[in-house]
């Protein structure tokens, strides 16, 4: 990564910079007798007191002293990206709301407080995608109280690593007592691929409601009751796919929810003993078949970021990694 103008490192960077992607190269503290460097990429999320903060694209923040700052540029919003459909994150983020909705909302401004019961953080947080029409700390006052009126943890959702994201957010909510717990990947892919995929989906059953055998496979099917399936139902044109098993379970399970050019995939899990047979292949390959009779185009998805098994198999089938989605749960008062 060059930082030089003719041959001499330069910074390049002030705090009026705040809120741009920024490429720095700090000095740290080196066991050996010589100078050691390191570089950090990310948005420049504050510059007060002599310390930066830089939240990288997975959503760590990086706290630099500035006297130890020896390079910095402004870098573009966004690396080009190399393949998928077209997407912008507040695009995304409003079909993904869409295909896993709660059981009780309110707005704040332009932030969405949501709950059911408590089943996922998905369905049990904040998304923030504007202004709250409140100074920040008495948003995430409202929103601290809003889940304690309901027995329910706080947590606001928040995203990464593409342009238009919320690093500098997710800076104020460290800064706020909030801590990271759950990151997950948003990938995307073109829709045909994955439907053209050679697989026998003939054992695929579709339906429009999730059955008893295909709740027995739901790992997150732990506390049954009318939320759970509430939000399992959400969202514009739901299908659930089984795998039939011989052993009463089904073998395999997943979701997709249609909304106009894209395809959400979720809820896709296999039977541990039936794992690399390809059945989450043949069963993806049903769903995006039906989704393209819709008029989709596009699929997405979101994976956990320590999830190797699944982040394998959805790179074989052609997605790719658009930005990060994380959530953050107040832990102390401030």
């Amino acid at each position: 990564m060059e930082f030089t103008i003719g041959g001499r490192l330069e910074v390049r960077i002030t705090p009026a910079d705040v809120g741009k992607r920024v490429s720095v190269r700090l000095r740290t503290e080196g066991g050996g007798t010589g100078a050691e460097f390191t570089d950090a990429v990310g948005v420049l999320t504050s510059w007060n007191s002599g310390v930066l903060s830089v939240t990288r694209k997975s959503g760590e923040t990086v706290h630099i002293v500035e006297s130890s700052l020896v390079a910095g540029k402004v870098v573009p919003a966004a690396p080009a990206r190399r393949r998928g459909p077209a997407a912008s994150f507040e695009e995304l983020a409003a079909h993904a709301a869409r295909a896993w909705q709660p059981v009780e909302s309110e707005a704040m401004g332009d932030w969405r407080l949501r709950a059911a019961g408590g089943f996922t953080r998905r369905a049990n947080s904040a998304l923030p995608l504007g202004d709250p029409g409140l100074p920040i700390d008495e948003a995430l006052g409202r929103v601290r109280d809003w889940y304690a009126e309901r027995g329910l943890p706080a947590y606001v959702q928040t995203a990464t690593g593409a342009e238009g994201t919320q690093e500098i957010l997710c800076a104020e909510l460290e800064r706020h007592g909030w801590r990271r717990e759950v990151s997950a990947e948003v990938r995307i892919a073109a829709l045909a691929p994955v439907g053209d995929r050679d697989a026998e989906v003939s054992a695929v059953r579709l339906t429009r409601e999730p059955d008893a055998a295909w709740l027995s496979r739901y790992q997150r099917f732990s506390t049954p009751g009318r939320h759970v399936l509430r939000v399992l139902g959400s969202g514009p044109s739901v299908w659930f796919a089984t795998v039939p098993g011989d052993a009463g379970a089904p073998d395999a399970i997943g979701r997709c929810v249609v909304d106009g050019r894209w395809a959400g995939f979720m809820a896709v899990e296999v039977a541990p003993e039936q794992r690399r047979r390809g059945l989450a292949t043949t069963m993806m390959t049903a769903l995006a078949r039906r989704a393209l009779d819709e008029g989709a185009s596009a699929a997405w998805l979101q994976v956990e970021e320590h999830n190797e098994g699944a982040r394998g198999l959805y790179d074989g089938m052609g997605f790719a990694a658009h930005h990060r989605y994380h959530h953050y749960r107040h832990h102390r008062s401030v």
